[in-house]
């Protein structure tokens, strides 16, 4: 929780006890549902947490936006990103349901009122509801903009950016990028930029606008 602190240091009382309850509740889980590698369970807050709150540092959503988080998996960018914006509705998909229940658990151990978790693929969703849809290495980014891009509504729910997709994405993006026929409507930000740990290396946030 510390290195969440060292960037962060403007929770309320709610937001802390709800990011510092995460810890326990993820190792209780994966102990049952292998949802976070073995390995970096005992790094959850820097290599999870804080890795998915880079996104409120380009993104500063405002409240009532509806994000989609496609194929969240154990709950990652979602739920951190949930806690740090409760005015913000978030919809947490992935298509394997037996971490869907995780996710959902999750949420209601620690009283996030602002989560839907749903247990379907993205391409099947299908709902032009979102101002947002944020995503954590799930596939490459042409990939995922195809699932998401008709679930965006045209807009604009933050200061900085207009309606889109963020992905969290690692290593040399610049042929992803290319081949993803998006380039011109693409901007990336180095998450070592906002966070300078060595973890954050060669990571990085990709937005596309709507």
């Amino acid at each position: 929780m510390e290195i969440v602190l060292k960037y962060f240091d403007d929770f309320t009382e709610t937001q802390m006890q709800q990011m510092q309850l995460l810890e326990a509740l993820y190792k209780d889980w994966n102990e049952k549902i292998n949802v976070i590698s073995r390995k970096d369970i005992d790094a959850l807050y820097e290599k999870h947490v804080l890795h998915s709150l880079a996104v409120t540092v380009v993104c500063n959503f405002h409240n009532g936006a509806r994000v989609l988080d496609v194929g969240t998996g154990g709950g990652f960018p979602g739920i951190p990103l949930a806690i740090f914006f409760p005015n913000v509705h978030f919809t947490l998909a992935d298509s394997i349901g037996k971490k869907i229940r995780v996710v959902q658990e999750i949420a209601t151990s620690i009283g996030l009122k602002n989560v839907t978790a749903v247990h379907a693929r993205a391409e099947d969703l299908k709902v032009p509801a979102f101002d947002f849809a944020v995503s954590r290495a799930v596939a490459p980014l042409g990939e995922v903009w195809g699932w998401v891009h008709g679930m965006i509504r045209k807009g604009q729910c933050t200061d900085e950016l207009p309606n889109g997709l963020i992905c969290l994405k690692g290593g040399d993006l610049e042929k992803e990028i290319e081949d993803s026929g998006l380039k011109a409507r693409v901007q990336a930000w180095s998450v070592n930029d906002i966070f300078p740990e060595p973890f954050f290396d060669e990571k990085y946030l990709i937005y596309v606008a709507k």
